[in-house]
């Protein structure tokens, strides 16, 4: 167990020292931010570190483009549903606005409903999302996803079976 945990702990040091600067050059194109990718680098490392691998890896830039691509996404996203909140509590007709901690509450959650959400397939996702937030019936969703209504509720019962796992697996 020493000895595989010293061979992974080699093999990612090599990887960093011979792909970190590229790794950092290629997010930096991607996001336009030198700090955003440094992060997402330092990150990318730590989530190969903390992965069980035991196949070689043949092509270490693929590989590595794929956990920060993936990383990426999710850092985009959670930036895009901040921005969008804090758009929301700059509206001039709020009367009040909510507490520091409300609003990183609030924040928290919506990330967490958009992990949970981004985890179902996406058109899993249209139609719950089609259901829950636009109120329309199983025969419009179906029209506008071009499926039977019989598979619009398999996709409903999925998404609703997802959500109640998802929610069940934080509180454990």
């Amino acid at each position: 167990m020493q000895i595989d945990q010293s061979l992974n702990n080699a093999l990612i040091n090599s990887f960093y020292i011979n792909h970190n600067v590229w790794l950092h050059k290629w997010l930096l194109k991607k996001l336009g931010s030198s700090f955003d990718a440094a992060d997402l680098t330092q990150d990318t490392f730590i989530s190969l570190l903390t992965k069980n691998r035991h196949e070689p890896i043949h092509e270490p830039r693929a590989y590595l483009t794929r956990i920060a691509h993936d990383l990426m996404v999710n850092h985009l996203r959670r930036r895009d549903l901040e921005r969008a909140y804090n758009a929301t509590l700059c509206d001039p007709y709020l009367i009040e606005y909510p507490s520091p901690e409300i609003r990183a509450i609030a924040l928290e959650s919506l990330i967490a409903i958009d992990k949970m959400l981004s985890a179902l397939p996406p058109k899993v996702r249209s139609a719950y999302l089609l259901m829950q937030l636009d109120g329309l019936k199983h025969k419009e969703i179906a029209e506008q996803l071009n499926i039977s209504v019989k598979t619009v509720g398999v996709y409903i019962a999925k998404a609703v079976l997802h959500c109640l796992s998802y929610e069940l697996s934080i509180e454990a």
